[in-house]
């Protein structure tokens, strides 16, 4: 799907959301990367082989909890 020169990672690569976006819905919540990829704002991601990437943000630093 990439026109890009140098072309953008493929949709199966670990740096695939480093590809340029085509369509952008903040409004949504996603984008459609050139490599076919559905970023979500949460970080999740679906595939187009249909495969889904859990969310992987990370939590903010207020969030996190330490023991006592």
């Amino acid at each position: 799907m990439c026109q890009h020169k140098p072309a953008c990672p493929s949709a199966d690569s670990a740096d695939r959301e480093a590809a340029h976006p085509v369509a952008v819905h903040p409004e949504q919540g996603w984008s459609l990367l050139c490599n076919g990829v559905l970023l979500f704002e949460d970080t999740g991601e679906l595939l187009p082989d249909g495969q889904i990437i859990a969310p992987h943000r990370p939590l903010a630093a207020t969030r996190v909890m330490k023991a006592a």
